[in-house]
């Protein structure tokens, strides 16, 4: 993951509302090791956070200047450390307007990961431990406290710059410390939501079973090509990475690679050709299997409590919208 660049200034504000103050630093980190590992710890705490949203820059003005100043260092009229600071400067001007936030060390880095450039900006905090030194002596240890993250942003630059139509090229932690928190970090991003993620997941999901239902497939083949979707989005989320339409269709069929994709088009599903993973909404999706004396049935779990009914005292399932290959059997029977 080659580092571009980066940086780390701190904003000093107490929860007892006094002025913030900034402390910035007034040029780059050098590389190092430590740097690497650091960014490589946040990028996987980044990625495991669920609650994130996607979305795209508003047109820059006044109130959004974010966009502006990113365009202005990536086309060499800014430096990276210039850059960051008239951005720290407009974070620690929104803190004191929100009223909401205690400061932090904020973090700018602009960083490769295959052929994609991204900036990563997280407002980050200690905590406090305790470690062994080399005369074995226990000593207070404080460190950066990556897995409580709460406030961070990451811009897809390449994506950005070169696919004008994405809605899709920032990501960020919407949080759990209250709407307005994580609502003054997108306005400092100056980011609005293009991309439902969850609605997205779960319409994919939906797609995916109709598919399965339409194409009348074996137990057993149903099952892999779940788990297929299931391991596919699952690994594009753990790295950040939205689900490409077509690749997922040829994962889940090699034999016929666009069968799953035409499906999707065909029915008009609404979907992006990329969309991002919804780790909360794809671990509700699996199935439930039973089989026994001539009898299988198999059903993925977000249908029951719409499409199927279970009463455990009674031991009965009720099922509605039965398969039209199935009634028509059933009727032809009678």
């Amino acid at each position: 993951m080659p580092i571009r660049h980066c940086i780390v200034h701190l904003i000093d504000k107490k929860p007892d509302g006094t002025p913030a103050v900034l402390h910035a630093r007034n040029e780059e980190l050098p590389e190092s090791s430590a740097i690497e590992n650091m960014l490589a710890d946040l990028n996987e705490s980044y990625n495991a956070k669920q609650g994130k949203a996607w979305g795209f820059f508003h047109a820059e003005s006044g109130a959004h200047p974010f966009s502006g100043w990113l365009k202005e260092y990536l086309d060499g009229g800014k430096d990276f450390t210039a850059f960051s600071r008239v951005a720290v400067e407009h974070l620690q001007k929104l803190m004191e307007e929100s009223n909401l936030s205690v400061g932090g060390h904020v973090l700018f880095a602009h960083y490769q990961q295959g052929m994609t450039d991204y900036l990563a900006i997280a407002l980050l905090h200690h905590s406090e431990g305790v470690a062994v030194t080399e005369q074995l002596d226990v000593t207070p240890s404080r460190h950066l406290d990556l897995g409580q993250l709460h406030l961070a942003a990451r811009i897809n630059v390449s994506e950005w710059q070169n696919n004008k139509q994405s809605r899709q090229y920032i990501s960020f932690i919407k949080g759990k410390n209250g709407k307005k928190v994580s609502e003054y970090f997108r306005d400092f991003i100056g980011c609005q939501e293009g991309v439902d993620g969850p609605g997205e997941t779960r319409t994919l999901l939906k797609a995916f079973s109709d598919f399965v239902e339409s194409e009348d497939l074996p137990e057993e083949s149903a099952r892999e090509k779940t788990k297929t979707l299931v391991d596919y989005a699952s690994s594009q989320a753990k790295m950040g990475e939205p689900m490409g339409l077509e690749e997922l269709s040829e994962l889940i069929d090699e034999e016929r690679p666009k069968a799953f994709y035409d499906h999707i088009r065909n029915k008009d599903y609404g979907l992006s050709p990329e969309i991002p993973a919804d780790k909360r909404t794809l671990n509700q999706f699996r199935r439930f299997t039973g089989r026994a004396e001539g009898l299988s049935i198999s059903f993925e779990a977000h249908l029951l409590g719409s499409k199927i009914e279970y009463d455990e005292e009674a031991g009965t399932l009720i099922i509605k919208g039965l398969p039209t290959q199935l009634t028509d059997q059933l009727k032809r029977r009678n």
